[in-house]
């Protein structure tokens, strides 16, 4: 690539400044959209809320500096992974210990399988296909979690719906005729001006509550709890969120033809595990590496890490001043569950465009373990409850048993017919 600015260049203040609010424009509607959803999910209370969102700024802030001064020290996106959000929804009754403790161990085995190479083997189950099918489960087992985020307020649910669904258009139609700047900050925009335009039509009364100053240091998750019904699904996770951590570096260090990637993924991953056992400890959502960097690095022809620095410096700083954060929390569910929306419509696009289904058996691969997933998401709770406890985490759970019934057909029943 014809690039401006290297991987280790610093460029001059003033770009290095456009560069870094760039990247903070990007990386900020991540955060905001994945600390409101699993907020709205736990919390009731705006002051807890506010708390929780607090938390996810700092950490990613510290996770982001992290990896660009031991991790792979590569220019790429951190923030909430999607993945954990199928987790934390699926096991909400389980209680919030259960939920972060679960968080804390899949970090430690992602740390463990890093620093011990045994990464690769884990990479030979998670084929194109099943990378595909993952990437498609993660959109159909959290329609839930939008569905809650649309239709919250009963009394205007069906105006709602019908907004959410021109909301989302509008964000399609813009993304095919801006580029650049405004193509890579879509999800900000649509945000703030979303925001703007639901108030305009549908006026309500915003609650704005300030916690602490020092609020990020509150509330610990110093209660483990070890339940082996949400370890197993959290791990299952785990191992997604960790090839999808390995595609996001190995997709720049390869693009920036980097002849040390893997002691980059290595060290990459290992950030990741501890980012995310900190996370548990914490008591809020992991964070992951974000696999759209190499098309903000062609865009702005920037791959400096460099640039990344003042924007995780901010994400830190934003993490302590209570009433900005305040004011995300503010932003109506609606907005924050369409943009969502439309976040999972383009992951569900990049999934399908993966999938090179040739024949039946092809096709049976894919089409089996969606249907399936599908069915399980949307079982009545009744139906659940009757299933044994040992077989609830996986038979119970959409994205596990899909995932688990992709490599079965992938590796197993499926071998022969390649």
């Amino acid at each position: 690539m014809n690039l401006e600015y290297g991987l280790n260049d610093i460029p001059p203040r003033k770009v290095l400044l456009a560069m870094s609010l760039q990247w903070f424009a990007i990386i900020a509607p991540i955060l905001i959209i994945g600390s409101r959803i699993v907020a709205d999910i736990q919390y009731g209370d705006s002051l807890e809320k506010t708390t929780y969102i607090q938390k996810v700024f700092f950490i990613s802030g510290i996770t982001l500096l992290a990896q660009l001064f031991l991790g792979h020290r590569l220019p790429i996106v951190v923030g909430p992974a999607s993945v954990l959000i199928v987790g934390i929804y699926a096991s909400l009754d389980s209680g919030f210990s259960s939920i972060y403790t679960s968080i804390a161990i899949g970090g430690l085995t992602l740390f463990i399988l890093a620093i011990t190479g045994s990464l690769d083997f884990l990479r030979k189950f998670f084929t194109e296909k099943v990378v595909s099918v993952i990437l498609i489960l993660v959109a159909i087992t959290l329609s839930p979690v939008i569905m809650d985020m649309l239709i919250s307020e009963s009394s205007i649910a069906a105006y709602n719906l019908i907004f959410s669904i021109l909301f989302v258009i509008l964000l399609f139609f813009l993304s095919q005729r801006v580029e650049g700047f405004w193509s890579t900050t879509i999800i900000i925009w649509g945000l703030i001006f979303g925001s703007i335009l639901y108030t305009a039509i549908f006026p309500q009364r915003f609650e704005i509550m300030t916690s602490g100053f020092g609020s990020v240091f509150y509330q610990f998750n110093l209660e483990l709890s070890f339940r082996i019904d949400v370890i197993v699904p959290f791990l299952v996770c785990f191992f997604a969120l960790a090839i999808n951590d390995l595609s996001s570096i190995y997709s720049v260090a390869e693009m920036m033809k980097m002849e040390d990637s893997e002691s980059r993924a290595k060290r990459g991953v290992s950030i990741t595990g501890l980012s995310n056992i900190l996370s548990g400890i914490f008591g809020v959502i992991g964070s992951v590496n974000y696999s759209m960097s190499p098309g903000i690095i062609s865009t702005t022809k920037c791959a400096s890490r460099y640039a990344l620095v003042p924007a995780g410096i901010m994400l830190v700083s934003i993490s302590f001043t209570p009433i900005f954060i305040s004011l995300i929390g503010a932003i109506p569910r609606v907005i924050v569950g369409s943009v969502f929306l439309y976040i999972m419509c383009s992951q569900l696009a990049a999934g399908l465009s993966m999938i090179r289904i040739k024949d039946v058996n092809s096709g049976l691969s894919v089409g089996f373990p969606l249907l399936l997933s599908i069915i399980v998401t949307f079982l009545p709770e009744a139906v659940l409850c009757n299933f044994p406890s040992i077989l609830r985490p996986i038979i119970g759970n959409g994205f596990v048993l899909g995932v688990l019934i992709t490599i079965l057909m992938e590796h197993v029943i499926l071998r022969g017919k390649r």
